[in-house]
């Protein structure tokens, strides 16, 4: 494929300018790598719409199936409440959390391309596991097959979008990968939509087994994507990760950020224990972030509405064709809210989106409570249609907000903060973490329901307030900023941030007259 590009970039840092297009070859890495959020998006649609089929019920979960046919049960909001099929939807991301510690392996000592191929072929081998189980372990077993591909996938994929993309369009590349999972939800949404109509008991089967499409799309895009120059230079294979960045910035004069890429890769070599090294000081800025925005990320309640979308719905009396229709207009939503973050999110910023969204988001949340609080009692599911309707406008007010803001940016700000020594490490805690907290949702949701009832809204809303004060204070802005930039050009000048940017820990070796002796730091 040409090298030349369509437009052209430059960024700045520290006087130096990068030249690069926007060139055909990253793009189309980029769109096949991002294919990792389709696979990750349709596995949390998925669930929620099998979940909700009585054949599927009546076959893995014949207690919950009873729940939903008996018609003395006065309990609408406790119909679902099941720990067996919580599990069913939460056992992925504990096998995720598990494997993203073998992924931080190899991304950082195979690569970005081999943890890729590692993850499709999980997806594949879950995928068929999924659509050909007989039994509940079998089912299970599949599901934590596909764990092991998202934990893969999300290690590697963020920081492929990342280190391959020119600066000045970081952001919006980056955000494919949270495109594709939004894409991947409406996919399963719309799939669940028709397979429910099946006749044979066998529609749930056709569900889980499409799910080999974007498994097979990650596979093959992972055979045919170019390693990163940041990866390639980090195990030593400086000419080819030379000659990969002049491939990929679309011009010869790549030397300055080859030049910078080398010398960050040479203080990585200098941490022999990178996780170890996340815990020094100067690296508490981007730790503290990364972890509180994984957290913030579950707790706007956005996991447990697309896990369970269909359910919800279907508890609130939409019966479940409506909850399935509405679940597609949900995941329509979804989709098209994050093209506007790929459009903005390089021009306003990610604080702005995030303190937009984050108004939003506590206001729908608010009026959903307050509407099913009113209207829908624990034994009543009479919602008028007027009422029906506002609840789903206000359910995707809350996602479309959620999906320009939280969604994409809880994965792009990690990142693009960490330094290369710290990074494979720094984006295993950002998944680790991310899937700790979608296991707690996922496994607590339907019990919080049971419990909360119209009060989980406010629950969530809550949480919605406190991180949004979080963005004012604490969270820097980093768009537009190189990634190797970001200590100097962000942590260092932020006003509560920069105390940890004493350098303390890193003292350059010098001589009587104070001139260095080495350019080696000692850490």
């Amino acid at each position: 494929m040409p090298a030349g590009g369509f437009a052209t970039a430059t960024a700045t840092a520290g006087g130096v300018k990068f030249e690069a297009k926007i060139t055909p070859i990253v793009i189309l890495s980029c769109i096949m790598a991002a294919t990792g959020g389709l696979m990750f998006g349709y596995d949390v649609g998925v669930s929620g719409g099998v979940t909700s089929m009585p054949d599927f019920l009546e076959k893995f979960f014949p207690e919950v199936y009873g729940k939903t046919q008996d018609p003395n049960l006065n309990s609408n909001y406790c119909k679902y409440d099941n720990q067996n099929l919580q599990l069913f939807t939460s056992s992925l991301y504990l096998a995720g959390l598990i494997a993203t510690f073998f992924a931080s392996w190899t991304t950082r000592r195979l690569g970005r391309k081999p943890t890729m191929l590692i993850a499709g072929f999980f997806f594949i081998l879950g995928v068929v596991l999924n659509a050909a189980a007989q039994d509940l372990a079998m089912l299970i077993i599949g599901r934590i097959f596909l764990g092991c591909g998202v934990g893969f996938a999300n290690q590697a994929v963020p920081l492929f979008l990342s280190e391959i993309a020119p600066t000045r369009i970081r952001g919006g590349l980056n955000i494919l990968f949270q495109l594709n999972v939004t894409v991947g939800i409406l996919f399963a949404n719309l799939v669940n939509y028709g397979t429910a109509k099946i006749k044979g008991g066998w529609g749930w089967r056709l569900s889980l087994g499409l799910a080999g499409i974007p498994a097979v799309l990650l596979t093959g895009g992972a055979l045919l994507v170019l390693e990163t120059p940041n990866s390639l230079i980090e195990r030593g294979r400086l000419d080819e990760g030379k000659s990969v960045l002049r491939k990929i910035r679309g011009t010869d004069n790549i030397e300055p950020e080859f030049l910078e890429l080398v010398e960050a890769s040479r203080m990585a070599k200098e941490v022999k224990h990178p996780f170890r090294n996340l815990l020094k000081r100067r690296n508490w800025p981007q730790l503290s972030i990364t972890i509180a925005l994984q957290i913030f990320q579950q707790f706007t309640g956005i996991n447990a509405i697309m896990f369970y979308a269909p359910v919800l719905f279907d508890t609130v009396g939409f019966g479940s064709d409506a909850s399935l229709y509405s679940a597609v207009i949900i995941g329509a939503v979804n989709v098209l809210s994050t093209c506007v973050s790929i459009y903005s999110v390089d021009k306003v910023g990610r604080r702005m989106l995030l303190l937009e969204a984050g108004v939003q988001m506590f206001f729908s949340q608010v009026v959903i409570a307050i509407i099913l609080g009113v209207k829908v009692t624990d034994d009543s599911n009479d919602l008028h249609r007027g009422y029906g309707i506002l609840v789903v406008v206000m359910v995707c007010t809350f996602v479309s907000a959620f999906a320009w803001s939280w969604g994409p940016l809880g994965w792009l700000i990690p990142s693009e903060t960490f330094p290369l020594e710290t990074r494979s490490a720094g984006q295993s805690v950002t998944v680790c973490v991310n899937l700790i907290f979608t296991f707690v949702m996922a496994q607590a949701f339907l019990s919080m329901l049971c419990t909360l009832k119209f009060g989980i809204f406010l629950f969530f809303s809550g949480w919605v307030l406190i991180m949004s004060i979080f963005v004012v204070f604490l969270l820097p802005e980093t768009k537009n900023i190189p990634i190797e930039e970001m200590t100097d050009t962000v942590w260092k000048k932020h006003w509560f941030w920069k105390r940890f940017m004493d350098d303390k820990e890193e003292v350059p070796a010098t001589g009587t007259n104070g001139d260095p002796l080495t350019e080696k730091w000692a850490y």
